[in-house]
């Protein structure tokens, strides 16, 4: 079987769920081809630096620009209305990702971004029909993943599903899998042999802070107020690829224990460490965090996709947050002395799917298997 992975370079969330189902179905299916692209790998330098760069510039710089665009984008009657321009624009913007379409011929394409859905979307009934399955990467799905040539949506939770029935989606074609994480995510180590191993002390709550793998948001502000905590605390802080970043940092005096780091590939490890996450939620970070049983202090999300996969935490008591740095401080000792922590890691555990990649593998195997 011949099995084409699509996605596309728009924050880091898209290809780490790519690379999450190749792992999956490699391990599932190890005779079988398989593929995994970055549409952006096929167009001009300029058009991909544009694409890649422009939402990160966009919602580090304008956030609130970047929530008016996605609310007024997110009208299902109007994304309709535009689906034929939008499919033959994704189709004249990477025709090379259709030549290579073509002369791959897989039985099945699996999309964790919307733009190779919309390729597809022009494609069918045109010599090129291959299954097409739409992998949402957060809680809520926005109206440009909705696509009448999907074959296969796999959503993060119930609530993601019924949204989708909620705009016109049949029911059978949407399954809950939840978002694909990598399978050391999996894995349930010792949290105090994992602490052992990255120096931390056994004694104290353990914080870890994310900015993401660009190194964005106000990690300095962060670490700086979480100095006024009074609770006994030790923080693990991830600056990213922001070496500049991860200089200044380091160079600090620290109350509490805190150990900075760069960009990091051992994020199982330090989640299972830490007692609490905090960080900005995006849809893959939750999802692993989840997977973990990890409860997550959200600071300030980015409207449109953030701020729903907020809600969704907040909702179902695997979350707190909060809107300002300089209230991280009362809020982390609130949590750190009291029972709650513990009641948000059981929320967290009920509502993690660490086996989401084979879920997502295994419904697509089901449904070729109906379909030939």
């Amino acid at each position: 079987m011949r099995i084409l992975i699509a996605t596309v370079t728009a924050g880091a969330g898209h290809l780490q769920a790519a690379a999450a189902v190749e792992e999956a179905w490699r391990r599932l299916r190890p005779h079988d081809l398989v593929r995994r692209v970055d549409l952006l790998d096929f167009v001009p330098k300029l058009q991909r630096h544009i694409y890649a760069r422009g939402y990160v510039k966009v919602v580090e710089h304008a956030p609130e620009l970047w929530g008016l665009m996605f609310r007024q984008t997110d009208d299902l009657t109007l994304v309709r209305r535009l689906t034929r321009f939008r499919r033959a624009f994704a189709r004249a913007t990477n025709r090379r990702f259709v030549r290579d379409l073509r002369e791959f011929s897989p039985e099945a394409v699996i999309c964790t971004h919307f733009l190779p859905v919309e390729v597809l979307g022009h494609l069918a009934g045109r010599g090129i029909d291959p299954f097409a399955a739409c992998v949402v990467t957060d809680y809520e799905a926005h109206a440009l993943w909705l696509e009448p040539a999907v074959d296969l949506y796999c959503v993060a939770a119930a609530e993601t599903k019924s949204s989708l029935v909620a705009r016109g989606i049949s029911a059978a074609l949407v399954a809950v899998t939840g978002i694909p994480v990598a399978g050391k995510f999996t894995q349930t180590p010792d949290s105090l042999a994992v602490r052992k191993s990255l120096g931390l002390r056994d004694d104290l709550p353990v914080l870890l802070v994310l900015s993401g793998g660009l190194g964005m948001g106000p990690v300095a502000d962060i670490l700086t107020a979480l100095d006024r905590v009074e609770t006994p605390l030790q923080t693990l802080a991830v600056a990213g690829r922001n070496a500049e970043l991860r200089a200044e940092l380091a160079a600090r005096d620290y109350r509490h224990p805190t150990h900075v780091l760069g960009f990091v590939t051992n994020m199982a490890e330090l989640m299972t460490a830490a007692d609490l996450v905090l960080t900005k939620p995006g849809g893959l970070t939750t999802a692993e965090a989840l997977a973990l049983g990890k409860p997550l202090f959200i600071l300030n999300p980015i409207p449109g996709q953030e701020s729903a996969n907020s809600d969704f935490l907040l909702e179902r008591g695997a979350a707190a947050k909060v809107n300002r740095v300089e209230d991280l401080p009362f809020r982390i000792e609130q949590l750190f002395g009291s029972t709650k922590l513990r009641t948000m890691a059981r929320a967290a555990r009920r509502l993690g799917r660490p086996r989401a990649a084979e879920g997502v593998c295994e419904e697509v195997i089901q449904r070729l298997r109906q379909r030939s």
